[in-house]
């Protein structure tokens, strides 16, 4: 089984790593031909672009003039503990053993806009790109069109890798819509599955964003302790509440609700 994550906006890069073991992202060069498409533009038009306030698009045009390789421990930091939103509070990367970063670093994987594809150890430099942002390269008019079948032949290879050990090839989708679009399902040569997570408001279930998003952390650390790799497994999920609601779901979408009394 292998799983995606959507990267978060909120950083880390104050607290020391817990561990010493680092790799470096597979798609460096394209990382750089970003950079220097991100270089050619101003704060303001970094602010317009992206949405930022001006003091949030300065700090970025700063990250990009700043950005440089080689990635080192001194000047970059592992993805999985970089990253500091709701689904990483969820997943807690930081507590996992040795052991738990080594399963993951075969089985996770991170998207992001500006490196396409992280292992949880890749090191990271601090940046500012979501997927959906209509950046226009030389590839195209947006990151979609930038990464092309990229992100999907890499997701593939792990996927022929499941095979080859036995495993049957599932693709655990736990990132959010925007990031998954960078995946071409239909290139895709496997089995793809999407956890749901609900939860009772105003009379019905529903899918409350901030809820959700830590509950793909916790569903992504219980995949990792549990080393799990088959979707039945998936079924016995319960952290802060939740439980499989078999009944509103199907085979490859997985409903999860929490109702509090």
């Amino acid at each position: 089984m292998i799983l995606v994550l959507s990267p978060a906006k909120a950083l880390d890069y104050q607290t020391p790593p817990t561990t010493a073991r680092f790799t470096q992202p597979d798609f460096l060069d394209d990382a750089a031909e970003l950079i220097e498409v991100l270089r050619e533009r101003s704060p303001a038009q970094v602010a317009e672009l992206m949405s930022l306030s001006d003091a949030l698009a300065s700090l970025n045009v700063a990250r990009y003039a700043s950005w440089s390789r080689p990635f080192t421990p001194d000047n970059a930091k592992q993805a999985v503990l970089a990253f500091n939103g709701d689904v990483y509070e969820g997943l807690d990367a930081a507590s996992l053993s040795e052991a738990d970063l080594a399963w993951a670093q075969d089985h996770l994987r991170i998207l992001s806009g500006l490196y396409g594809v992280l292992r949880p150890l890749d090191l990271m430099q601090a940046y500012r790109l979501e997927m959906g942002t209509k950046l226009a390269t030389a590839r195209g008019r947006n990151l979609y069109a930038f990464w092309g079948e990229r992100i999907t032949a890499a997701l593939d290879r792990l996927l022929a890798g499941e095979e080859a050990a036995g495993r049957e090839r599932v693709l655990l989708n736990l990132a959010s819509d925007e990031y998954f679009k960078s995946v071409q399902r239909k290139k895709l040569a496997g089995r793809v599955v999407t956890p749901v997570f609900e939860d009772w408001k105003g009379g019905r279930y529903k899918i409350i964003s901030f809820y959700a998003k830590r509950a793909r952390g916790l569903m992504s650390r219980f995949v990792i302790r549990q080393r799990i790799d088959e979707v039945e497994a998936l079924k016995g999920f319960d952290r802060a509440g939740y439980a499989f609601a078999a009944a509103a779901s199907d085979a490859d979408t997985l409903v999860f609700r929490r109702r509090e009394e």
